[in-house]
Order: structure tokens, then sequence, then C-alpha cells
């Protein structure tokens, strides 16, 4: 089960919404060091303490993930800082 699960409604067109969750998950790298993949339309993604996917459909991202203990700890302020980043892209 997911700590942490944030579903988004967009109305991009489906490569304009995985171009720009590309854009994401290449900012999570650079900013947390996080690693990424894509298997489909779903982007996993790992670092120490914290794993978990982005899905991009047709007319939603789905973000999931499973935060360790030490992240745990700032779990409402992730969740805003995810919300506010999604809200800048895919609104």
């Amino acid at each position: 089960m997911a700590d942490m699960e944030i579903r988004r409604p967009h109305s991009k067109a489906h490569d304009e919404a995985k171009r720009l969750a590309e854009g994401v998950a290449k900012n999570m790298k650079e900013e947390f060091g996080m690693n990424y993949e894509w298997v489909g339309d779903v982007i996993n993604f790992s670092r120490s303490g914290v794993s978990g996917t982005l899905t991009v459909a047709k007319d939603e991202i789905d973000v999931e993930a499973k935060l360790g203990f030490l992240l745990s700890a700032l779990k409402p302020k992730i969740i805003s800082e995810v919300n506010r980043f999604l809200d800048e892209k895919f609104s």
C-alpha cells in the first residue's frame, strides 16, 4: 500500500502529458537524486527512503509513493510540493 497517492486530472494530449511527466522525472533526478525508468506509460522512481510510480493515463496523472521512516515525517511537505509541481505542469 502506498503511503502517498495523488491523482490529478489533465486535459493534455497523451504524448504531451508523457513529455511533461518526463520533465517531472528529470527534475526529481536533478533535485533529489532519484533514479527512474519508463515502463509503458508508467515511470518507476526510487532512491534511498522512497520508491513509487508516476502513471500517465489518458486523462489523469497518478503518483504513488512508499516513504521510508525518515521521509514519512515530511509527508505533508512532500504532498504539498508534488501538488504544486503537478499544478504547475498539468494545469
